[in-house]
């Protein structure tokens, strides 16, 4: 293994940049994994400018790494390393600056599981999931993280029901809010209010995520979930690349065009060596709270179906329930309460401690 990841630099070596020097001098490559005769790794520029100029020498490390002996896959993904990033600070509390740059993944310091909570589009109940299954995992007697990723859009203040801003004492690390037993970090906890916008680039949502990953005292913890916004951009690159992550947990609606998107998702974390955890399928079905009726709104199986095709497990499926908006929207996630609902988000956090990855 060795041996090829240093036929791999030394091939890199010969891939000259625009502005001298070549990929390996450099230390421009990032995450190197090779693994089965698949090989992956990160390009970094410095700025998203010189990003921008580098098609061409992806393209050439590419060919030059599919070319070697032994190799039968490769994935090359470029990205900026970009300016220091800050986040916006609450009164009389200084947050970090960007963390130094990496070699490569490093683990979050006290955290046993790290687990990304993803979706290839919004609406599907991502983040509902990630509250949920953290207060369910807590309620099982874990100890457990709540990270809200999704930095433009930050729901978890709300659906978690706090709007404590974090201390920092000494200035660099950042103390969690806890709510429903969950040590909790979200950008939306420094904002002025909750309609406040984070209009920020891409390099300052990286920086602002690496603050949350290392600049925060989560440590002791069974299991950090992540709760990602939607799509394969800079934050899901920043979380595989800078993060050692244990799995992720894709989440779709049944319907097909969620799941177009879902399918998006996965061959992400395939590309970054991420290992698929399972699959949820969310808004399974509604049962009318009048008659009893079952309807499935957006089409049923198609979750379970794809989970078969993949390969991978299925986790279960959760009901389309107003209790789990009104419970979202007042701040105390169903999984906190009883009835079905909370039996099935249960049962998904019992079925990740039996596996041992909670």
């Amino acid at each position: 293994m060795s041996d090829m990841r240093e036929k791999i630099m030394g091939t890199l070596s010969s891939i000259a940049l625009p502005d001298g020097g070549d990929l390996a001098s450099r230390d421009m490559v990032r995450a190197l994994t090779v693994e089965n005769g698949a090989v992956s790794f990160v390009i970094e520029a410095e700025t998203p400018e010189k990003a921008a100029g580098m098609e061409a020498q992806r393209r050439a490390a590419e060919a030059a790494i599919a070319a070697l002996d032994g190799v039968e896959r490769v994935s090359v993904i470029l990205t900026a390393h970009g300016p220091a990033a800050s986040a916006p600070k609450a009164p009389n509390l200084k947050v970090g600056g960007h963390p130094k740059p990496q070699a490569g993944p490093l683990p979050v310091p006290g955290v046993t599981h790290v687990i990304a909570i993803a979706s290839g589009k919004g609406g599907v109940g991502k983040s509902t999931l990630s509250s949920n299954l953290a207060v369910a995992l807590a309620r099982q007697g874990r100890k457990v993280g709540l990270l809200d990723a999704d930095i433009l859009g930050p729901s978890q203040p709300r659906m978690m029901g706090t709007s404590q801003r974090p201390s920092s004492p000494d200035g660099e690390q950042l103390i969690p809010v806890e709510a429903h037993g969950v040590k909790m970090m979200s950008i939306g906890l420094m904002l002025k209010s909750d309609r406040e916008a984070v209009v920020w680039r891409g390099p300052m949502l990286m920086g602002a995520l690496q603050q949350m990953l290392f600049q925060v005292e989560w440590a002791p913890l069974d299991i950090l979930i992540i709760d990602l916004p939607p799509g394969t951009g800079d934050v899901q690159l920043t979380l595989a690349q800078k993060s050692q992550i244990t799995g992720a947990i894709v989440v779709s609606t049944p319907q097909d065009v969620a799941l177009l998107d879902a399918r998006k998702a996965i061959d992400m974390f395939d590309k970054l060596n991420v290992p698929i955890l399972g699959l949820v399928e969310n808004m399974s079905t509604y049962v009318c709270p009048k008659c009893g009726h079952e309807a499935h709104l957006f089409g049923h199986g198609g979750v379970r179906d794809e989970a078969t095709e993949l390969g991978a497990p299925f986790l279960g499926e959760i009901p389309l329930s107003l209790d789990v908006r009104l419970a979202g929207d007042s701040g105390t996630p169903a999984a906190a309460g009883e009835g079905s609902v909370a039996d099935a988000y249960t049962k998904l956090a019992q079925d990740l401690i039996a596996r041992g990855i909670a």
